[in-house]
């Protein structure tokens, strides 16, 4: 086993980690052409690194391909908006983020 697989293989496990909260978070937007290519990458790097001889190194690549994906499938403006913006708010009720003073509507 050759170290620069293992580094290899350990940055790319780091981009996942890195990548996993966007995936968690509902109103993450990922545009895809920010997404797409880097899971093309991920997944032609994963292939050159496999014929190279170094296998950890293409499954970690092929790990942040497939997160990548995932990401293009789910967060990206395109996909269906979510829900709820504040998960914690009851459905039906109008809350002020302090940001913007409510408004009322008109008759």
């Amino acid at each position: 086993m050759v170290w620069q697989d293992l580094l290899f293989m350990a940055g790319s496990l780091l981009s996942v980690v890195v990548l996993a909260p966007a995936l968690r978070d509902v109103n993450a937007r990922i545009p895809l052409a920010t997404s797409v290519p880097k899971m093309a990458l991920g997944g032609v790097y994963a292939i050159t690194f496999a014929t190279m001889g170094m296998s950890l190194a293409a499954v970690g690549l092929l790990a942040t391909g497939l997160m990548w994906g995932l990401l293009a499938a789910s967060r990206s403006p395109s996909s269906p908006a979510p829900a709820r913006s504040r998960p914690n708010a009851p459905v039906g009720t109008v809350e002020n983020d302090g940001q913007r003073p409510l408004r009322r509507l008109e008759d």
